[in-house]
C-alpha cells in the first residue's frame, strides 16, 4: 500500500464501515447490478422486488464488506496493527 492509498483509505477508514458498505457496496455496486440483470439481462422467474433485494441488499453489500475487510488487512499489515 502506497502512501497515497494509506491516507485516502485512513479518510475513508475514518467515516465508518457502514457507510462504505451502503456507498461502495449497495449504492455503486449494487445499483448498476440491479439495473443491469433486471432490466438489460431480465431473468424470467425473479420479480423486480427479489432482484432489487439479490443485487441490491445481498450482493451490494457483501461486495461492500468484502471490500472493506481486504482494504482493512492491507491497512493493518502496513501500520503493523493485527
Amino acid at each position: 500500500m502506497q502512501t497515497r492509498e494509506f491516507d485516502r483509505w485512513a479518510r475513508i477508514r475514518a467515516q465508518g464501515r457502514l457507510r462504505y458498505v451502503l456507498l461502495n457496496g449497495v449504492l455503486l455496486y449494487g445499483l448498476p447490478m440491479f439495473l443491469i440483470m433486471t432490466y438489460v439481462i431480465p431473468h424470467p422467474r425473479l420479480t423486480v422486488a427479489e432482484s432489487a433485494l439479490l443485487w441490491g441488499a445481498l450482493a451490494g453489500a457483501g461486495y461492500g464488506l468484502g471490500m472493506w475487510v481486504v482494504q482493512e488487512r492491507r491497512f493493518r499489515k502496513v501500520t503493523g496493527r493485527s
